[in-house]
């Protein structure tokens, strides 16, 4: 029943997805700000694409799932950098975008917790659970790193909110 449940919420993760990047390729082509999208995205891609061949789960699967898992959880940490770029380069995020990184720093936030609370309260052996070496500890370094590259750009969110501000500016060396 799990199995089927995953692959179920793996399905329509990735409609939802393939769904999302059809609007932005085509239906929304002409919001796209060619000249303030400027992170080159090799910068994010081949460290971690390197760092998941280094390490990566120590489970049964086949070699390619682990390094590509490893691949997967290395980028999500720092996937949100191109947009937090952007962001930075037009100096003034609208309250629409601004609320939703906003969820997303709370959700990394929680999920960071959550994670840290699991280890403390198994004592350690959740990490164990997920395999040996330096995967389980990279895991929730990953964690963490996301949850503080989108601190910052909470910080200033609450800061505008507080100074009564609908319209989100930041500074420019946020990212």
């Amino acid at each position: 029943m799990e199995y089927d449940i995953h692959t179920i919420l793996d399905s329509a993760t990735l409609v939802a997805t393939l769904f999302v990047i059809y609007m932005i390729r085509f239906k929304l082509r002409s919001t796209y700000m060619v000249d303030k999208d400027n992170f080159a995205l090799y910068y994010v891609v081949l460290p971690c694409a390197g760092l998941a061949l280094l390490v990566h789960p120590s489970t049964s699967h086949n070699i390619v799932n682990r390094i590509s898992w490893a691949f997967c959880v290395y980028l999500e940490a720092v996937s949100v950098l191109p947009q937090l770029r952007l962001m930075q380069n037009t100096k003034i995020v609208e309250p629409f975008t601004a609320h939703y990184v906003f969820a997303l720093g709370v959700a990394r936030f929680l999920s960071c917790a959550h994670w840290v609370l699991q280890v403390l309260d198994t004592r350690g052996r959740l990490l164990t659970a997920l395999g040996y070496g330096l995967w389980p500890s990279m895991v929730l370094f990953s964690e963490i790193v996301q949850t503080f590259i989108l601190a910052d750009f909470c910080y200033y969110y609450v800061k505008s909110l507080v100074g009564g501000q609908l319209v989100l500016r930041l500074p420019s060396g946020v990212v």
